[in-house]
């Protein structure tokens, strides 16, 4: 048994690695200056959420138009390599003649675009540079038919020159159209072991079509530093293209992935014949030791099943013995513990090792705990695989001497909940905080993937870095959902911070993390914690009794006195108050809260003049549709409605 998991741990060493990731859920005014996470170039601006990569009149200027260029700041290594972009555009023009389009762009440097790339250039080349002076990729989305082009409304595959795209396919075929004005999703990856680029679409909302493949050896068309945006121009008619949001990940490979057939053939071999008898053994064994561990109830039972599920649900993160950890933590002394939770404790620890120079949290987990074991499995199935800078980074894991320890970052500010009515913060870090905490959720609702519902969003799991920024932790309760379906299980949470009708079904959704979140809202703005929605004088009350009242803003932290922004503290605790509708179906999405926190000038979401008190529940069964109405108890004396459908 412990050969297969070799084998397979080995394989999964050899043919992944080390990833990368950025996401713009949307950009802000301050986007595109200096020192931001992007280069931005000619006409480029962002404003009300997008980037506007040409504005909607063109400026002509000794004959030639408009041409915006826009790079994420820091290069990236892209061959050997696989890597997968999501972002969605709109494409809008006011005549029935427009033109000329946008594209994605991998370059060679960080330049501006080629003086003269107006037009039907888009941005990407120009007549100097036509023909394989640049080296560099372009995913051109072009709205105008020039000559030798079949379309005004196709997608282009362009290396050395847009007039010979080395692949073409009309958007007509799948029914979409660019110039729409409607909002478009793409998503581009690049297989570096199989050398295919894959380009899928669709209308923002609905599920993406495989569109258009293409084999292409990436290390032959660009540097293997490069630099990824869009570009986008106009010529004599005027068309405004934005890009609303941006999702970029980057997984590198091994050098063997560069030899063309060797490297694909080499792991194909592994997973076509290695790991298919491997797993077909491993579950056989697997179901030996359940069954003796059923029998048994031995701790070297579990303990081995631990071991086997941990190798296989880790994704690169390194594996620790605990002779380290233990001599990280000084044995895990008193004068290193943390905290304490539910199912272990988390110690500060200092390696040794060059490697890890920074200090790092270990999270202690009783072994022969059973829902310690889940939980644990849990964290590292879920937060293992994920990038995003507001979550807690995975460093690694241990499964020793009946220990089950994960390694995390180390969070020099601790958790937000020592600064709920506790220790002081400013308004401008309660809000930084707050907008890191919906970037993630978003992240994990919409941008990850399988969607991941947390199900335990609350101060104790948000922690804070050095400069305050919140990254969010503790996914022991997390689960991934498979084709946008809920999570049913036995009620998890943090009673105050649970919505109503998980108390009820035991649904978890991503709606229900949101009612999560907008319990923290309230929490960190009004510097107090809850008691709950269901107990008399809750925080939520509180909230929507002066909400009502049209004195909102006398529930901000009193310790804050003057400093802080009026406007801005109404719009968060109305996003507080929305996120905390006791029906689901009205929630605001996070990508919704997101675009309030980010664009001062997004709509903020109208609340009823009274609060609500319905709770909305939904069932699917075989008999017509019907309502039946029931009261829960509590303060507001909140009524259940059940829905058959």
């Amino acid at each position: 048994m412990l050969t297969l998991v070799i084998i397979i741990f080995f394989v999964a060493q050899t043919c992944l690695a080390e990833s990368h990731n950025f996401s713009f859920p949307l950009f802000d005014s301050k986007s595109c200056e200096n020192g931001s996470n992007l280069i931005c170039w000619g006409s480029v601006n962002a404003a009300n959420g997008s980037l506007n990569i040409t504005p909607d009149e063109p400026q002509v200027q000794n004959g030639t138009s408009d041409v915006g260029r826009v790079l994420y700041r820091y290069p990236l290594i892209v061959w050997p390599a696989s890597f997968s972009t999501t972002f969605t555009i709109r494409i809008t023009t006011n005549s029935t003649v427009s033109g000329d389009g946008m594209a994605f762009i991998v370059a060679q440097d960080d330049k501006p675009s080629p003086q003269e790339s107006y037009g039907s250039f888009i941005g990407i080349l120009d007549p100097s540079t036509e023909g394989g002076v640049l080296r560099q990729l372009a995913v051109e989305l072009d709205t105008y038919k020039n000559a030798r082009e079949i379309d005004g409304n196709h997608v282009s595959i362009d290396t050395t020159s847009v007039e010979y795209p080395v692949s073409v396919k009309s958007l007509g075929d799948i029914g979409i159209n660019l110039k729409s004005g409607r909002n478009i999703t793409f998503k581009i990856d690049y297989d570096g072991w199989k050398k295919i680029l894959q380009i899928d679409a669709a209308y923002a909302g609905n599920p993406l079509v495989n569109f258009l493949n293409h084999k292409m050896i990436l290390k032959d068309t660009v540097p293997q530093e490069v630099y990824v945006g869009f570009t986008a121009s106009t010529g004599h008619f005027s068309e405004i293209h934005q890009v609303l949001d941006w999702n970029f990940t980057l997984y590198e490979l091994p050098n063997e992935s560069l030899d063309e057939g060797v490297g694909l053939n080499k792991c194909k071999r592994a997973f076509q014949f290695v790991i298919p008898i491997s797993v077909v053994l491993l579950l056989a064994v697997m179901l030996f030791v359940l069954r003796a561990r059923r029998r048994r109830n031995s701790r070297l039972g579990r303990e081995e099943d631990i071991e086997m599920q941990t190798k296989l649900a880790t994704n690169a993160p390194k594996k620790f013995t605990y002779k380290e950890l233990s001599k990280a933590t000084h044995n895990f002394s008193k004068e290193n513990l943390l905290g304490t939770g539910g199912f272990g404790s988390v110690y500060k620890g200092v390696l040794s090792k060059s490697d890890y120079p920074s200090p790092i949290a270990v999270k202690k987990i009783n072994a022969t705990s059973s829902q310690g074991e889940r939980e644990y499995l849990a964290e590292i199935s879920t937060i293992g695989r994920l990038r995003h800078k507001n979550l807690v980074q995975l460093q690694g894991w241990c499964h020793d001497r009946e220990q089950l320890l994960l390694i995390y970052e180390f969070m020099p500010h601790g958790s937000l909940d020592r600064y709920i009515g506790r220790e002081y913060i400013d308004w401008k870090i309660r809000y930084k905080i707050l907008s890191g905490l919906a970037s993630v959720l978003l992240y994990l609702h919409e941008e990850c993937g399988n969607p991941v519902v947390h199900r335990d969003v609350k101060p104790n799991n948000v922690m804070l870095d050095s400069e305050y920024n919140a990254h969010l932790g503790d996914f022991g309760l997390a689960r991934l959902l498979h084709n946008n379906a809920f999570v049913t299980t036995a009620v998890a949470g943090t009673i105050g911070y649970l919505a109503p009708e998980v108390s009820y079904t035991g649904r978890a959704t991503p709606e229900s993390d949101v009612y999560s979140f907008g319990m923290v809202v309230l929490e960190v703005v009004c510097g107090r914690r809850s008691k709950g929605i269901m107990e008399d004088n809750s925080l939520v009350d509180y909230v929507w009794s002066a909400y009502e009242k049209g004195l909102i803003l006398s529930c901000m932290d009193k310790t804050l006195k003057d400093e802080f922004e009026e406007e801005q503290v109404k719009r968060t605790l109305i996003v507080g108050l929305a996120c905390l509708h006791p029906d689901q179906m009205l929630r605001p999405s996070m990508r919704k809260v997101v675009q309030i926190f980010m664009n001062p000038d997004e709509l903020v979401m109208k609340l009823p003049k009274s609060r609500p008190n319905k709770v909305c529940l939904s069932f699917s069964s075989s008999s017509p549709s019907t309502t039946t109405s029931i009261t829960a108890h509590g303060s507001g004396s909140n009524e259940l409605l059940l829905y058959d459908s």
